[in-house]
């Protein structure tokens, strides 16, 4: 179940961070819709870091301590994001939201090869 949900979070990251890549090019300010898909990632990243610290009595990582560190750091990083650019709507909040959606799609990634 948590390689799904990981392999769910990472592709939905890299929607992401197209799509604000896509809103740089086009329209160089943010949309409004674009913090409304920042939050659903943040709710996948959530539910899967809640799934993976249950999941710590049965499943038995190669590095235990990188592999809670990784589910612990996920969920930080969008929120840190959208707040560092919350009052500014410019093609930089746009790369802000970009660099955390792929830094979030790495540590996705890296959460199911620790597995």
């Amino acid at each position: 179940m948590l390689d799904q949900v990981s392999w769910f979070a990472t592709g939905y990251a890299v929607l992401v961070a197209l799509v604000a890549g896509y809103a740089a090019y086009r329209w160089r300010a943010r949309p409004p819709w674009l913090a409304s898909l920042a939050w659903m990632l943040e709710f996948l990243v959530g539910l899967r870091s809640v799934l993976g610290l249950l999941s710590l009595g049965s499943v038995q990582p190669d590095s235990m301590a990188t592999h809670i560190g990784y589910l612990l750091a996920t969920p930080c990083v969008v929120p840190l994001a959208l707040q560092s650019v919350r009052d500014d709507e410019g093609p930089w909040s746009l790369g802000v939201i970009g660099v955390a959606a792929v830094a979030v799609a790495v540590l996705s990634w890296r959460i199911v090869g620790t597995l």
